[in-house]
């Protein structure tokens, strides 16, 4: 636990003003464990239990904890966690605050009204907290500090991610939806298949696969296939024409359309200022 001035001072520099980790720690098979703020913490609180039960009630409603949930409670938001009397938890956790932490627990949390996630890797946020822990153990230097943070960044983000894509075995449908896609480039696209292929409905397959990737369908498809065509407009010799044609757009012009939406330039045109870039090199000081 940070102390008070140090907390204040490292909200006041670079990097720490961001993300600063003020508490974390590890409590094994909790006995008795349980805390109530009445006002919430300063800091948002993220738990991840590894054993046994938990209980959260945050919201007018209480939530059981089990092995493999992370819950995530805003910061100044009233809540209560205790662990099962019959089957105590073992936990792992930490307090963020700073300018960034805000933003990344709303994403966490939809604004608050999920603070519970089925972890689809409890490991690696465990390893972020236990990364956190020794930081904060060895001292209380800057260097420190930033490790600390670095590690919240990374297990705050993947928290982000596991929420966006869902359930694992929702997530699962939509990769193997996304790998598809990836793997067959030049084939057209009907929403009503790769539903099929998710064994979902087609509404559902669609509301889906926005809430995990952030856009449709559509506009996914045409980020991979720009994707691959900036990669063989840098790398090959191949015609515009040939390029358009591989990535499923036999008609250069609704190519070089479809292109510019994403990039702003023309195919041609990225094609020379790349080589131009490549033919200038790195600066030498002469």
């Amino acid at each position: 636990m940070l102390p008070g001035p140090l907390v204040r001072s490292a909200l006041a520099r670079p990097i720490t003003d961001r993300l600063l980790v003020t508490d974390a720690g590890y409590f094994p098979h909790a006995a008795a464990h349980g805390l109530a703020r009445r006002n919430g913490a300063r800091e948002s609180i993220v738990i991840v239990c590894t054993r046994g039960v938990g209980w959260l009630t945050m919201a007018g409603r209480t939530l059981r904890v089990a092995a493999g949930d992370a819950v995530v409670i805003p910061a100044e938001t009233p809540n209560e966690y205790r662990s099962d009397v019959a089957d105590p938890w073992s936990i792992w956790w930490l307090h963020v605050t700073g300018d960034d932490a805000p933003a990344l627990v709303e994403v966490i949390t939809n604004a608050g009204v999920e603070p519970m996630i089925a972890l689809r890797d409890v490991y690696s946020a465990v390893a972020s907290i236990e990364r956190a822990v020794v930081a904060l153990e060895r001292d209380e230097t800057a260097a420190s500090l930033y490790s600390a943070a670095g590690a919240a960044w990374s297990l705050l983000a993947q928290l982000a991610a596991d929420r966006l894509q869902g359930p694992a075995a929702t997530a699962d449908r939509i990769q193997i939806v996304k790998d598809y896609l990836r793997d067959n480039l030049a084939s057209p696209v009907s929403v009503g298949e790769l539903a099929r292929l998710a064994s979902l409905s087609p509404s559902h397959f669609s509301s889906l696969f926005k809430t995990s990737t952030g856009i449709g369908v559509v506009e996914y498809v045409r980020r991979l296939r720009s994707a691959r065509a900036r990669e063989l407009l840098i790398t090959t010799s191949a015609t515009i024409a040939e390029i358009g044609s591989s990535i499923g757009y036999s008609d250069p012009f609704y190519f070089s359309r479809q292109f510019r939406l994403v990039n702003g330039t023309s195919p041609s045109d990225f094609r020379r200022t790349a080589h131009l870039n490549q033919l200038d090199g790195p600066a030498v000081e002469l």
